[in-house]
């Protein structure tokens, strides 16, 4: 099992339906980060309370509105001017590239917020998902639940 944040990451993002499934629920106003970041930690069994979620999102939030989002907001306004431009599409990849690179520093930041959280011996208090999706109206119940299976395979 890969124990750090980001390789966790990797390892998820590429099982079948994970993308689809983290995409629907960005779509919601969900961050990808923070997701696969409770992921790992309910897969590490690490109790899931309110402080903690507080602080996770106290570290995300100004990161994603101030580097992450404006990087994606670039990229995805030159998709279509880049299908015609080769030189525009050649920056729109190095933008894609900077707004990876800041979702990878965004994942370090949050390993090192959580990193003396120890895992319980219990799963009771440990379901960072649904704490993840408390605040949505209308969660994509289904994304949540491949997300889920990948991260307790049977």
């Amino acid at each position: 099992m890969q124990t750090d944040l980001w390789n966790y990451c990797l390892k998820v993002y590429a099982l079948p339906g994970i993308e689809h499934a983290c995409l629907s629920l960005q779509s919601q106003g969900l961050d990808v980060c923070l997701l696969l970041c409770a992921a790992w930690l309910e897969h590490r069994r690490v109790a899931c309370d309110e402080a903690r979620f507080e602080s996770l999102k106290a570290c995300a939030e100004p990161w994603q509105r101030d580097v992450v989002q404006p990087l994606r907001r670039l990229r995805t306004q030159w998709r279509e001017a880049a299908m015609h431009d080769d030189e525009l599409s050649a920056l729109r990849g190095l933008i894609k590239g900077l707004e990876l690179e800041a979702e990878r520093t965004l994942l370090r930041r949050l390993e090192a917020a959580s990193q003396n959280w120890l895992p319980t011996q219990s799963n009771e208090h440990c379901d960072w998902l649904n704490t993840m999706i408390s605040g949505v109206e209308h969660p994509d119940h289904g994304a949540l639940q491949t997300l889920r299976a990948a991260i307790n395979p049977a």
